[in-house]
């Protein structure tokens, strides 16, 4: 019986290697739930993921408490609460996927993985996904921690502070593989993930406003990754975010996601480095 008859006779047989084979969502999941688990294991990851942000949003608010904020439109409650909640994107998400990304490149977990039927992107949003489930229970907790505690009203424009996480997220998971690219060991992450976080906390307004920051130096601070996110989640809560100050903030975060997405692409690598 020739190859053809067979295939034939037989259709089913091909039918079944084909529905065998686990769809995008499935492999996704699978590897998220791989993840999950590892995470629930790091007590050191957990400690960074569900109690360094609480502490930096209560520092936060001690300084900002301090602060003279009468000509600027601001409270209190509308400083710390998109402060608290970038917190804890830039720990949970960036921070800890920084590591994530260099461990498994290190222990070959995605050579490994790349052989198989999972696609580049689906590797790296795979290993994401528990971060960013963690990030976005930690945000719903923080604002509403932190609204109850300085009693703050409700978001008067909640879609603009959901944008504005998901761009967070979005932004940042790129933006942490674009830093393990750098990276040579899951030991010095802490040091190659330092810069952003610097310059996140006190140049996009996570403890400095920028309406109290001088007209120039605000311009530039704007233009800052994580600032469209900062201002984006405050307009949700104030209101009083415009159309034109809408678009430029989400111009500024595809911009920077776009620029990490390109540096991941030309400058990721799947093995250990040299």
């Amino acid at each position: 019986m020739t190859a053809a008859t067979t295939t034939a006779t037989h259709p089913h047989h091909l039918d079944d290697r084909t529905a065998d084979v686990p769809g995008p969502l499935a492999r996704l999941a699978a590897i998220g739930r791989a993840e999950l688990t590892l995470m629930w294991r790091s007590k050191l990851v957990l400690f960074g993921a569900l109690v360094t942000p609480a502490g930096f949003a209560f520092a936060t608010r001690s300084a900002v408490e301090e602060m003279d904020l009468s000509d600027t439109g601001l409270t209190a409650a509308t400083v710390v609460l998109p402060s608290a909640v970038v917190f804890a994107l830039i720990f949970v998400v960036y921070a800890n996927l920084v590591i994530v990304y260099v461990a498994r490149r290190e222990e070959l977990v995605l050579k490994r993985l790349r052989t198989g039927l999972l696609a580049d992107r689906e590797l790296l949003a795979g290993a994401a996904l528990p971060a960013l489930c963690v990030a976005t229970a930690q945000c719903l907790v923080l604002a509403v921690t932190v609204s109850l505690a300085m009693d703050s009203p409700a978001p008067e424009a909640p879609h603009l502070a959901v944008l504005g996480v998901l761009l967070g997220m979005a932004m940042l998971t790129v933006l942490a593989a674009a830093t393990a690219a750098v990276t040579k060991s899951a030991e010095s992450a802490q040091l190659t993930s330092m810069p952003l976080l610097l310059v996140s906390m006190f140049g996009s307004g996570l403890f400095v406003p920028f309406e109290v920051l001088p007209d120039s130096v605000a311009e530039v601070a704007q233009r800052l990754p994580l600032s469209p996110v900062v201002e984006l989640v405050r307009g949700g809560w104030t209101g009083e975010m415009g159309t034109g100050a809408v678009v430029e903030a989400l111009v500024v975060a595809v911009a920077w996601t776009a620029a990490g997405a390109w540096a991941v692409k030309r400058w990721f690598r799947w093995e250990p480095r040299a």
